[in-house]
């Protein structure tokens, strides 16, 4: 599974970290791009940083070397990031979640600020089976990562399953060959939308619209585009459109309503950490 990562919004970020020069860790560089409709595209001095949670690693983090990252299945090439299944001599499976963050040039997570805005990735998952999920998402933390600290760079974590501890989590893309969906899931305090209010073509009926050869064509790079419209300063609905072959191809889902404003915070609650960028919630 690999991820060409184009953002073309006022682009911002996942999560924080201390500045390189307090790291010794030789983060893979990620180029990114911030697009305007009257400036055009500036490419953004990106790069990656593993999860502190990445056991095969040999070194601590904060020191992890280009081989530590090869070791978890992550690597990058020019402006591609693949992840691969690890896999141990003699097919044992024995960590299936490489899981990186994206940093600024200044170290820390990168920001996103995208109300009003659309983001946009190129992906490949030909070789993702059926069973397998590549996510590609966003959580609202802390600027300087941990638990609202200055943990740094791949420290801490957050999602509304309450892992680590909750917060909003709007996932993108979470997909292999055959499946894929695009869910918010609104927090407010502790209680989270679990569950969320996904849109799933297959499960809306669209049974050939993401699959080898459907119209989303699964075996072939396809780029998933993700907008965010707001309305009076919040968030009025989430759409998704693929642009392959050179061809626009709708019919990839609309986002309207999330669940309880009042107990979730809803599509208004998704909508304010899209639009503040990182905003830590308090366990």
């Amino acid at each position: 599974m690999s991820f060409k990562l184009s953002f073309i919004s006022l682009l911002g970020s996942l999560l924080a970290s201390i500045p390189v020069a307090q790291s010794s860790e030789a983060y893979p560089s990620l180029p990114t791009w911030k697009c305007t409709t009257s400036g055009g595209c500036l490419q953004q001095n990106t790069s990656i940083v593993l999860d502190e949670n990445s056991k095969l690693a040999t070194h601590a983090a904060g020191s992890r070397t280009t081989a530590d990252y090869t070791a978890m299945g992550v690597s990058t090439s020019g402006d591609a990031l693949t992840l691969y299944q690890y896999v141990k001599p003699g097919g044992t499976v024995t960590s299936a979640s490489p899981r990186v963050y994206l940093l600024g040039a200044d170290g820390k997570y990168v920001l996103m600020s995208l109300l009003n805005q659309e983001l946009s990735v190129d992906v490949d998952y030909s070789n993702l089976p059926c069973g397998e999920n590549g996510a590609f998402y966003l959580s609202e933390m802390a600027a300087s990562g941990g638990s609202g600290g200055s943990a740094g760079a791949g420290y801490g974590y957050c999602d509304a399953q309450c892992q680590g501890f909750c917060c909003n989590e709007m996932d993108i893309l979470e997909a292999n060959e055959m499946a894929t969906a695009m869910t918010p899931h609104p927090c407010k305090g502790n209680t989270c939308d679990s569950s969320g209010c996904g849109y799933n073509p297959y499960a809306s009926g669209q049974h050939n619209f993401w699959a080898p050869g459907g119209t989303v064509d699964t075996s072939k790079t396809v780029t998933v585009t993700t907008q965010f419209a707001a309305s009076g300063g919040s968030l009025s609905q989430i759409t998704r459109l693929y642009t392959q072959n050179g061809k626009q191809i709708s019919g990839g889902g609309t986002i309207s309503s999330c669940g309880s404003t009042s107990s979730t915070g809803g599509l208004t609650g998704i909508g304010q950490a899209l639009g503040s960028g990182s905003k830590y919630i308090s366990p």
